[in-house]
């Protein structure tokens, strides 16, 4: 049972630093391509926008999601709790308090991975939607 807690521990945290790791990457990719994005090259609008959106669907994805896969992992870290407690016959208050205290942690590691990707997120949009100006700034001065 204790190799159980360990894969749910570290499987879950693990999952989340996964997609945390994968949603910053994504996040610096399209920052960067911000910068360098020349709005000559496009000669329409829904071209230029469907460039400037491409990936930012995951890191919605992961901003949203996260939260749901800590509370996987805290239910889980609950229901083993609980089966151990059942187990033994002991109903030990550290035992059940120091259980539901690393289950608890999933849920707090989902919400620090969910945080910081809906920011991210807010501030690529925000880009995207004043490239998006100036491109028909541009348009509109030809």
């Amino acid at each position: 049972m204790e190799s159980l807690k360990y894969v749910i521990d570290y499987g879950i945290i693990g999952v989340l630093l996964f997609m945390s790791v994968i949603s910053f990457a994504l996040f610096l990719e399209r920052r960067s391509t911000f910068k360098k994005i020349k709005l000559e090259k496009f000669r329409h609008k829904k071209e230029l926008e469907m460039e400037l959106t491409k990936g930012l669907y995951v890191i919605a994805t992961v901003g949203s999601n996260a939260p749901y896969v800590g509370l996987l992992g805290t239910v889980l870290g609950i229901m083993l709790t609980f089966y151990q407690i059942g187990e033994t016959g002991l109903a030990d208050t550290a035992k059940i308090m120091q259980g539901l205290a690393l289950a608890l942690k999933a849920t707090a590691v989902g919400l620090m991975v969910a945080i910081p990707n809906i920011v991210m997120y807010n501030y690529l949009l925000r880009k995207v939607k004043e490239i998006l100006s100036s491109f028909e700034i541009k348009q509109g001065e030809e």
